[in-house]
């Protein structure tokens, strides 16, 4: 079981402190650091110092750490031009030495476009999905040769598709419950699908659909990474736990029902219900207090240790 730190930096991070989590997660031997890519705080409290570029920020990462693999959970797709994104992507990967993985997201949340002026299409899944077919389009174009791409929403003409990035293929991570075209195009163009804060139940489900969507397809369902998001509190005692839980401004018990939240044995055997249902081989544990490197060190003792 893989565990990767996630983050979600639009309710109030700068980079020094994203920083300071991404090399607390490498030297305490996470897998990964992953940050969502939104531009506006959601829920109570302020933003401050407001947002952070997802993109930038993981070029920034991408230097100053050396192990961990760096990405998204999710990049949306209304917020950058395929092929401009395609480049971004392929230059971090290149900073990173190759440890780039690639979130992507067809992009949901009206109230942060309208506050930056971005605007938010009708046809969003669409757009969604010819994205896809540009971005590893050009990513997997030979060098030295050129990408073409005409759709509804987006065309390339004669792209000489570089930057190429430092692997030979990006993992590309799609995501949700949705129940027919998510299935679909993971099976088309993902290495891992990821199902954020859902029940081991709903997780079973959706995984097996996704199986069977892959099988389909004429690829092995074994191929994929399958992997969960959830919150994470966890302490040494009920007080430590209810502490933590109060300043994110949730209640333990809603924590333990939909999250990893508790003792270190009861998130452990709740992590194994995961795998043995679900099938879950990866977890990104969302940290929403990213001042508490603390709890990342406890969980890194207390928790990894047994997986």
């Amino acid at each position: 079981m893989d565990l990767r730190i996630f983050t979600e930096p639009q309710q109030g991070a700068s980079y020094d402190t994203l920083l300071a989590v991404a090399k607390a997660t490498e030297d305490l031997g996470y897998d990964a650091f992953f940050r969502s890519d939104h531009y506006l705080k959601m829920g109570d409290g302020d933003g401050l110092p407001g947002p952070t570029d997802a993109w930038t920020t993981l070029a920034g990462l991408a230097r100053e750490t050396r192990r961990i693999r760096l990405g998204t959970l999710m990049t949306s797709a209304t917020f950058r031009y395929p092929g401009v994104l395609a480049i971004q992507v392929a230059q971090v990967d290149a900073m990173s030495g190759g440890r780039v993985e690639f979130g992507f997201g067809a992009g949901w949340f009206e109230a942060e476009h309208a506050a930056y002026g971005i605007p938010f299409p009708d046809e969003k899944f669409a757009r969604f999905e010819e994205q896809l077919a540009v971005l590893t389009g050009l990513w997997g174009t030979p060098a030295g040769e050129t990408f073409n791409y005409v759709g509804k929403h987006y065309s390339l003409t004669d792209s000489p598709a570089l930057p190429k990035p430092a692997q030979a293929k990006i993992p590309v991570i799609i995501g949700g419950l949705g129940a027919k075209r998510t299935p679909r195009l993971t099976a088309r163009y993902a290495d891992e699908f990821n199902i954020p804060f859902a029940s081991i139940e709903d997780s079973a489900a959706q995984f097996a659909r996704v199986r069977g969507a892959v099988k389909e397809a004429g690829r092995d369902p074994e191929e994929l990474v399958y992997s969960n998001a959830l919150i994470a509190c966890v302490g040494s005692d009920d007080a430590e736990v209810a502490r933590r839980a109060a300043v994110i401004g949730r209640e333990v018990d809603e924590l333990k029902a939909n999250g990893l939240a508790g003792s270190p044995a009861e998130v452990v055997d709740k992590i194994g219900r995961y795998a043995e249902t679900a099938g879950t081989s990866r977890i990104y544990l969302q940290m929403l207090d990213l001042s508490d490197l603390d709890h990342l060190e406890f969980i890194a003792d207390k928790v990894m240790s047994q997986l």
